[in-house]
């Protein structure tokens, strides 16, 4: 079988029919609410859909997931269904044992087998494929048994608890100054360095861990939302994230001024290299762009034309996918409205920005001695940065609400008392708000960490981001302020 995924973007281009033309087959798409990303499953000999399974991919896309999770539902429905023909079976005429037979071959036998949480998600949608199948009378029952309270029996047993990887100020500044930053550990620069754009890394690690913001919703701020366009005042920001969070979940977003600077840096002495080097190869793929002609920043709304029509959006509300096209007319000419820019000209992607990372460790490895900061067996991600600023943030919250506790078992009873505190000033749950957690559970993960300090830091954790002074005193002064008068 083989799988493709929708992708309207590419009717124009490669959509060549009498019968049918590019702009009324997007047009239907859009009429049956088939989203971009979703699952196409095809017969290898007649290219004919197959059709239970391009049936449960109509049904993913009608369940709003975003374009990335629709494509990994896809892949998982595939490496399925390819280990089942490997079995003289398939989907429909599976039993247990050849359910069986793909866990163990995808977590034990396979060359690199996958961990407990990686397959928790691939059993999950092998869940809710054959429960898909049973509701809609294709199958009569699904072909492994139901454990208690109607769980999955081939999940993971165990429930696996969040993988926190945290750095300490050493680590941190290893990491973005001398990874990133092209510095030798002496803090000196490295002639040698062939990096590119070091400040734009900087700004970015700085972003990530000022914010506490996954990477999505950090990685594709764009410069209104950032305070970096005309007529701002500059000095710390704050913006609402909604299409880029997870799971679609509005919150607000603080940037401490610290962060904006360092974001500023890159735009003043790296961007506009990178925009003036683009701008000829953006004129040309302006039919595909969203070129921007006002920004109302009151409103938080961004109008211009794409695809020929007028259109207008809320920031907010913008997906990554849309930020990553979306420009506007600058001093060189066309130029992205995201802060972050790589060489085409527009904003990076996730494979862009794990090839910064990738490269940072490498450098940061090869310059590890005695002098520099200890690193750990696997690779730091950047959401190891989010790890950080919880667990900062955290800590210094309960320090200034009841002071610093020698006692390790006072301190334990100090956190089981603050579920029952109050809502306003709890430590807890101002961390879970800012990290927009669904479940405090998921932040009170964090507690155990906090027994074991990072570092000693002095006042509120200074120095981190930028080269001042008091960042984290301002991130949870403001933290705290917001939640005056909420009852």
């Amino acid at each position: 079988m083989d799988l493709a995924f929708v992708q309207s973007g590419l009717l124009e281009r490669f959509l060549d029919s009498d019968v049918i033309s590019a702009a009324e087959v997007e047009a239907l798409l859009k009429r049956r609410g088939v989203l971009d990303g979703t699952p196409v499953f095809l017969d290898e000999e007649t290219q004919m859909p197959v059709p239970p399974l391009c049936e449960y991919g109509r049904y993913l896309s009608t369940a709003l997931l975003d374009e990335t999770t629709l494509k990994d539902y896809g892949r998982a429905v595939g490496r399925l269904d390819d280990h089942l023909a490997g079995l003289g079976s398939d989907v429909l005429s599976a039993v247990e044992s050849d359910l069986v037979s793909f866990r163990d071959q995808r977590t034990r036998w396979q060359k690199k087998p996958i961990g407990w949480s990686a397959w928790g998600k691939e059993s999950f949608v092998q869940d809710d494929l054959y429960g898909f199948l049973v509701d809609r009378k294709i199958l009569t029952h699904r072909p492994a048994r139901v454990a208690a309270r109607g769980r999955n029996a081939l999940a993971p047993q165990v429930r696996s608890s969040m993988d926190i990887r945290h750095l300490n100020f050493e680590q941190y500044r290893y990491f973005r100054d001398v990874g990133l930053g092209g510095q030798l550990p002496d803090a000196t620069v490295d002639q040698r360095f062939r990096g590119w754009s070091p400040l734009r890394g900087r700004a970015g690690s700085d972003l990530a861990l000022g914010t506490g913001g996954r990477w999505r919703e950090w990685s594709t701020v764009l410069l209104p939302e950032m305070g970096l366009w005309p007529g701002m005042p500059g000095g710390a920001v704050e913006y609402t994230v909604q299409a880029c969070a997870k799971y679609g979940k509005a919150r607000n977003i603080y940037v401490p001024e610290d962060a904006v600077a360092s974001a500023d840096l890159f735009c003043l002495l790296e961007r506009p290299d990178i925009v003036r080097r683009a701008a000829r190869g953006l004129e040309r793929k302006a039919r595909d762009l969203f070129v921007v002609g006002e920004v109302d920043i009151a409103g938080g709304r961004v109008r211009g034309i794409l695809d020929g029509v007028v259109r207008e959006f809320q920031m907010s509300a913008m997906p990554a996918k849309l930020r990553r096209i979306t420009v506007h007319e600058g001093e060189f000419g066309l130029e992205a409205l995201s802060l972050f820019v790589c060489r085409g000209g527009l904003m990076p992607g996730a494979d862009a920005w794990k090839g910064y990372r990738h490269r940072a460790w490498t450098r940061m490895s090869e310059l590890a001695d005695r002098t520099t900061p200890h690193l750990p067996t696997r690779r730091w991600r950047w959401h190891d940065l989010r790890h950080t600023y919880a667990l900062q943030l955290l800590t210094y919250l309960e320090n200034a609400m009841d002071g610093e506790e020698p006692d390790m078992q006072a301190r334990r009873r100090r956190h089981r008392s603050y579920l029952t505190g109050h809502i306003r000033h709890n430590p807890l749950l101002i961390v879970s708000r800012r990290l927009g957690h669904s479940n405090p559970e998921t932040t009170y993960q964090y507690l155990q960490y906090t027994d074991d300090l990072i570092n000693e830091f002095e006042a509120a954790f200074s120095s981190w981001v930028g080269d001042d002074e008091a960042t984290y005193a301002e991130i949870a002064s403001h933290a705290l302020a917001s939640t005056k008068g909420v009852r």
